[in-house]
């Protein structure tokens, strides 16, 4: 099978698994990483058919949704790739960066050891900042039954990974925890250009939803 028909094969199967997911990892997530990592990828000289293989099946199955299983992603990834006749030694690599990819808690690093590794993850990332990544955070929060905004309850920065998945926070405080500091963490020059713009449309929601929270807004009148 010839390169382009395994990508083709691909997106398809990501497509069948993921369009009615409703946390925010759904197929349009997965098309959107695409898109990003491919541009991120032309820039820094990545291998774009390992890229785009890697963008697509990042979230074939999140640990957070799936029960903690760190492993099943990247060998679902794997043995998928296989399957259509992927090259082992390239749906390895695919795999190896789908198990690193994840953010795991504001004190715990997520080195990529592969330029296809940090382009895949900076355009994850940069999903997750901007207007759509207040909505994918809003998605998300609402799916696992999380609270919005709790003023009592202070954001967390999560010293290990244990501790980051066994959080119980708020919508609102996710964004202290993890997507502020999503900015600092891109691996790319063009992918940090595009996240300093994204992370000004987080910060401009923030100062509104704490200005209508407390009703600032009224006195502005």
């Amino acid at each position: 099978m010839t390169d382009a028909l395994i990508v083709n094969e691909t997106a398809e199967f990501v497509r069948n698994e993921l369009f009615a997911e409703s946390s925010g990892h759904d197929w349009w997530h997965a098309h959107r990483v695409r898109e990003l990592a491919l541009a991120l990828g032309r820039k820094e000289g990545a291998d774009l058919h390992i890229t785009e293989l890697a963008a697509l099946l990042h979230d074939i199955s999140d640990y957070k949704l799936n029960g903690g299983d760190h492993e099943k992603g990247p060998q679902i990834a794997f043995e998928w790739l296989v399957s259509i006749g992927e090259d082992e030694v390239r749906a390895a690599a695919v795999s190896e960066i789908i198990a690193t990819i994840s953010f795991k808690g504001a004190g715990t690093p997520t080195p990529m050891g592969t330029i296809e590794g940090k382009v895949v993850q900076d355009a994850d990332r940069l999903d997750a900042l901007g207007a759509i990544g207040i909505g994918r955070t809003f998605a998300y929060g609402g799916y696992v039954g999380q609270m919005m905004h709790d003023p009592d309850l202070q954001p967390r920065f999560h010293a290990t990974h244990e501790d980051y998945l066994n959080r119980k926070g708020t919508v609102i405080n996710h964004f202290s925890e993890k997507l502020l500091l999503l900015k600092e963490r891109m691996n790319t020059k063009t992918a940090r250009v595009v996240a300093d713009r994204r992370h000004l449309v987080l910060e401009r929601f923030l100062h509104e939803f704490f200005l209508e929270w407390d009703a600032g807004d009224v006195g502005e009148v």
